[in-house]
């Protein structure tokens, strides 16, 4: 494949996903990661994204109804009734892995009376900590992505993998009886890592999420222990996931 053509193919896919790491778009391209991270080094030249460690994103970030601060708008009390319950089910100084999500978020608010020690890649989730003594609060490191205020990349892998928790709170993009999906690729990977290193995995989702299909597949149903979500999801639906082994927990 010519030069051109790779960065060509290399800019389009940036646009879309806004970030990526070396080995993603060695994966996709069908080339070495030297071929790339070269690549890189010219496109960058031209403005429009900026190397970073391990990878590359765009320069100029989308701003859509996907952005974190938009998506808390929507379901606000749903996604509020749903972060309580949850909150309700987390023990007194337990470790905690939180996914990004405004819907996790959510669960953050109600979580301060039980002092937790936090694992976080949701930078709203540690500024909402920074100034208290009383939470320990970890932040894994890798690449800013400021549309979803969360930290991706290698780096942001390698700290869950690296860490065990009691709890692991998550959010995704939809839930069928097949699993749970996400639409952002970039997060797949952190939030498998985070499944890996729990020994309890709890996913928060708004009635919305239920019956809905998202862009890639996360996790099946026995990588789940409970699910909460709030009234008005199909209840044939969450019987088939109950049914699985799943508890379900209706806020």
């Amino acid at each position: 494949m010519l030069s051109e053509r790779r960065h060509k193919l290399i800019e389009d896919y940036l646009t879309e996903v806004e970030f990526a790491s070396l080995e993603e778009l060695s994966e996709k391209l069908d080339v070495s990661i030297s071929t790339i991270r070269r690549d890189l080094t010219q496109i960058e030249t031209k403005g429009q994204i900026r190397r970073t460690h391990g990878g590359a994103r765009l320069v100029e970030q989308k701003k859509d109804e996907y952005s974190f601060s938009s998506r808390q708008q929507v379901e606000s009390a749903g996604k509020d009734a749903v972060g309580a319950a949850c909150a309700d089910l987390i023990g007194p100084g337990q470790n905690v892995f939180m996914d990004g999500g405004s819907t996790v978020f959510a669960v953050a608010r109600y979580l301060e009376p039980k002092s937790p020690h936090i694992v976080t890649n949701c930078l709203a989730v540690a500024n909402l900590y920074a100034g208290n003594p009383e939470i320990e609060v970890i932040v894994t490191g890798g690449v800013v992505y400021p549309r979803l205020q969360v930290l991706v990349g290698d780096l942001a892998v390698h700290a869950f993998r690296s860490l065990s928790a009691d709890i692991a709170i998550m959010g995704g993009g939809g839930a069928t009886e097949d699993g749970i999906m996400n639409s952002h690729l970039l997060l797949i990977e952190i939030q498998r890592a985070m499944i890996a290193s729990a020994q309890r995995v709890i996913f928060c989702l708004d009635h919305t999420k239920i019956g809905r299909r998202s862009f890639t597949p996360l996790c099946k149903w026995d990588a789940v222990d409970i699910l909460v979500t709030n009234s008005g999801a199909p209840e044939k639906l969450l019987q088939k996931i109950e049914a699985i082994g799943v508890e379900i927990i209706l806020a």
